[in-house]
């Protein structure tokens, strides 16, 4: 059976500087039509540290939209002009957690709800890492944390590390046997 859907038409009703949303009509595969509201995202990249000792190096930091601090990976926007995937990692990587990494790996990539948004988050180990200063974007405001891999497994076991694209990144880390 085809399942694609077809677009119709569609108007944006809000367009900020990192997405775009709309509302679009579709047909359905049986003929009939619906409505879509999708949210344009530039997309984003995550970053596992992965250190020599075996401990990943998270970020705290606080989230406006669930009003809460939350542990994550480094990660950020690809809206810093031409840079590709791992070029963008690379940049978040220093900026959150003052760390270079002499060898990154590809995990693959995610989307974070393919229901509704666009966003595609690209995800990467970092290895081999060497250690200097962090310089955060001038609105962000972050708290490195550096913990066991058996921990962060804790964490998510325990439902209190929900953050998706580190969750995602530590489950393709650990298939791809970096720990």
């Amino acid at each position: 059976m085809d399942m694609r859907e077809t677009r119709i038409s569609g108007e944006y009703f809000f367009e900020g500087r990192i997405m775009k949303a709309r509302v679009d009509e579709v047909r359905l595969p049986n003929g009939k039509q619906a409505s879509r509201e999708v949210c344009e995202h530039v997309g984003g990249v995550g970053v596992l540290p992965i250190d020599r000792d075996g401990n990943i190096i998270l970020v705290r930091q606080f989230r406006y939209p669930f009003d809460t601090e939350t542990l994550e990976m480094p990660a950020g926007k690809m809206d810093h002009g031409p840079e590709n995937a791992e070029e963008c990692g690379v940049r978040e990587l220093a900026e959150e957690t003052g760390c270079t990494a002499g060898r990154i790996v590809p995990l693959g990539a995610m989307y974070p709800s393919p229901g509704f948004l666009t966003e595609v988050t690209y995800l990467f180990a970092a290895l081999d890492l060497t250690e200097g200063e962090t310089h955060p974007d001038e609105d962000e405001f972050v708290e490195t944390v550096r913990l066991p891999i058996a921990e962060v497994e804790r964490l998510i076991a325990e439902d209190r590390l929900r953050d998706a694209k580190t969750i995602a990144a530590m489950y393709r880390a650990r298939l791809k046997n970096l720990f």
